[in-house]
């Protein structure tokens, strides 16, 4: 008697509206309600059509149970996601881990994510000790907004990967734990080590990061045609918001975190002195006083803003500028899913009163892309008091 059996390079996964079955092979997309989904699972080579047909009786109306389960077994042979005994799919070999994953990658770069998320989780099932599986598992329900999925990719990954600084960072927000003053600095120094490599082309040509240009123009708005200052880039990273600032320099100092960002900007050749530093550890011990400084897609790093504002305001001279971009979200600040902050208007104002800074202008507007959707920034200039 015919066993109906499930063709093993289809892999299912449940949506919205749904389930969806994706054919590795022919890299199709099928949309399955839950009764197909349920259809799908019973059809395991074990059980007869008659034997299925018992099973799902109790969910159809009675008149229809006949019709609607032979419908769907032709319809579901037709499309290649299931076989009888003796069909098409004997012998039909299933796909590796590694090639399941090889899929996955394809697929995310051709946008396909709900598709490479299942060749992914397939992938890491079938390799359940590869951590690099896990992680990019992680990556997929993340950009999906799979917060649960992901935070389970991701304990399985750190399982295997317990010095991974950024995905122990992540898993803060991600297990709704209280959120540190400030991201680790080891966490941001293996995030650019790995990322420095490929940081200008992803961030400028990939994600159209803006926020060095629109930040220039809110500058030169508040401060006219004033030139040969002296300038700090915070975060400098490698020197894309030190190239917009230059030509009103007479003195450019950078500081970042990361060393292979620093190396970035020094090829650059357009500091006067660069370091390696935590931002606030230095202006804790430093004593020079600059005309302008500039924090851009830094702070996104920090939760109260204050923890940079105050020292920094001691750094300006009077009629000084601190010119600075976070990203918008709730009141005060809050640590995202990302690993990053994001913060509220209200809070920029506030720290700027508790520095002795005047706000000058206070911005929303386009930063870059992330996953496809746009990333809104709060561009803020705050002045000391001449």
């Amino acid at each position: 008697m015919d066993r109906p059996t499930w063709n093993p390079q289809i892999l299912v996964s449940p949506v919205q509206d749904g389930y969806v079955a994706y054919d590795s092979a022919s890299d199709q997309l099928h949309h399955l309600n839950p009764l197909a989904a349920l259809l799908s699972e019973l059809c395991d080579g074990t059980r007869t059509v008659e034997q299925i047909r018992e099973l799902v009786a109790p969910l159809l109306p009675e008149e229809s149970v006949g019709d609607a389960i032979e419908r769907w077994m032709g319809e579901a042979a037709k499309a290649n996601l299931i076989s009888f005994n003796g069909g098409s799919q004997s012998g039909i070999r299933e796909p590796t881990a590694d090639e399941l994953a090889a899929l996955a990658k394809r697929l995310r770069d051709g946008g396909k994510i709900q598709t490479a998320y299942m060749c992914q989780l397939r992938a890491a099932e079938r390799a359940p000790e590869d951590s690099e599986k896990w992680g990019y598992l992680g990556d997929l329900a993340h950009i999906l907004g799979r917060r649960e999925d992901a935070r389970v990719a991701y304990e399985k990954y750190l399982e295997l990967e317990p010095d991974d600084a950024e995905v122990r960072h992540i898993m803060v927000a991600l297990r709704d734990e209280p959120a540190p003053p400030r991201v680790p600095n080891e966490c941001i120094q293996y995030l650019y080590r790995r990322f420095s490599s490929f940081y200008e082309r992803n961030v400028v040509e990939e994600l159209g990061y803006h926020g060095p240009e629109h930040l220039q123009s809110m500058v030169d708005s508040v401060i006219g045609d004033r030139d040969q200052l002296a300038v700090l880039d915070l975060g400098c990273g490698s020197g894309l918001a030190g190239v917009r600032f230059k030509p009103r320099a007479a003195t450019l100092v950078g500081i970042d975190l990361s060393p292979e960002m620093v190396d970035l900007a020094r090829a650059r050749a357009i500091y006067d002195h660069l370091e390696v530093a935590e931002i606030t550890q230095w202006l804790g011990r430093d004593q020079q006083q600059f005309d302008l400084i500039v924090a851009c897609d830094c702070l996104i790093y920090f939760g109260d803003l204050s923890q940079v504002a105050v020292p920094a305001a001691q750094h300006l001279r009077a009629d000084g500028v601190f010119a600075f971009t976070v990203e918008k979200g709730r009141y005060p600040f809050r640590l995202t899913d990302s690993g990053r902050y994001e913060h509220h208007p209200n809070h920029v104002r506030e720290i700027a009163a508790a520095a002795g800074l005047h706000v000058e202008r206070l911005e929303e507007s386009f930063l870059r892309m992330e996953y496809g959707e746009e990333v809104t920034g709060l561009f803020a200039i705050l002045r000391k008091p001449a």
